[in-house]
């Protein structure tokens, strides 16, 4: 039997886009669950269409955190940059 000159040999084992989607809804959640605990603090003096908001701005707010300010100095290291 011979050997086939034909197969594709990717450079990682795993997509680079797929750590980023999961990143992202690693941090939705945990900004969705933050803000839950949020809005049932101040449930009680908010209508609920201003729950809605502080709903979604929380998130909103830790998601721009993490993507803005946290993201860039955890993965800083010329180590973990995989891009090619």
């Amino acid at each position: 039997m011979g050997a086939h000159n034909n197969v594709h040999i990717p450079k990682e084992s795993w997509p680079y886009f797929t750590w980023l989607a999961i990143e992202f809804f690693i941090v939705l959640a945990v900004g969705a669950l933050s803000s839950r605990e949020v809005v049932n603090m101040i449930a009680k003096d908010a209508t609920p269409s201003m729950q809605n908001w502080y709903f979604f701005g929380a998130i909103s707010a830790i998601i721009v955190a993490w993507y803005i300010v946290i993201r860039p100095f955890v993965f800083k290291k010329k180590i973990l940059e995989t891009r090619y």
